[in-house]
């Protein structure tokens, strides 16, 4: 079995002085890229010299250097992300200049740096993978699955009644699909039907 995906469970940041810049690393937890790029747009200072970003979403992923040499700033927050093992999660490192300059290799150390530490001390949770099921039943085993939903973590998407009985869309975690299925078999007498969509 692979392991669990995690994600932030709140917003986090980490504010951080190397060699009179100052960095501050902003990271929350997102559900797309249009969630990503508008907390991106959220929390970049505009008083700021650099505005460095990175997230991934499953297997999507983007980064930008914000006028930083090329692969220095934005390549090291996503791998810093990756490294964390993290899923749904967008980073953000603001750089104001202090008259020092990093080179490249500084560069590098401290985005990440400051990105994989942020991460690091932020708080977690676990991604539960779910899944959306269509249920056909007739109107007493509907009334009674309604009552044992919260007891599978499932929750009612839409409900159609027809004079055949009941079509219900739920969602819930795929851990739990068997365990509902089971209780609409023994409690229809196998007359529920269960589709995914």
């Amino acid at each position: 079995m692979s392991p669990p995906i995690t994600t932030l469970a709140d917003a986090a940041s980490l504010p951080q002085e190397i060699k009179k810049s100052r960095f501050l690393a902003q990271a929350a937890p997102v559900d797309d890229a249009d969630e990503a790029l508008a907390f991106v747009a959220r929390v970049s200072a505009r008083d700021a010299t650099h505005n460095c970003w990175a997230y991934r979403i499953g297997a999507n992923y983007r980064f930008n250097d914000d006028g930083e040499p090329g692969g220095s700033a934005g390549r090291p927050i996503l791998a810093a992300i990756e490294g964390q093992g993290l899923d749904r999660v967008a980073v953000v490192v603001t750089r104001w200049f202090g008259g020092i300059k990093l080179g490249v290799g500084g560069l590098v150390r401290a985005y990440g740096g400051c990105a994989a530490e942020c991460l690091r001390l932020a708080p977690r949770r676990v991604l539960v993978e779910r899944t959306t099921l269509r249920v056909h039943c007739d109107f007493s085993t509907a009334a009674n699955l309604h009552a044992r939903l919260r007891d599978f973590e499932a929750a009612k998407r839409d409900e159609r009644a027809s004079a055949e009985g009941v079509e219900l869309e739920l969602e819930l975690p795929l851990e739990r699909v068997a365990a509902l299925t089971a209780f609409l078999r023994d409690l229809s007498r196998g007359r529920a039907i269960v589709q995914a969509p």
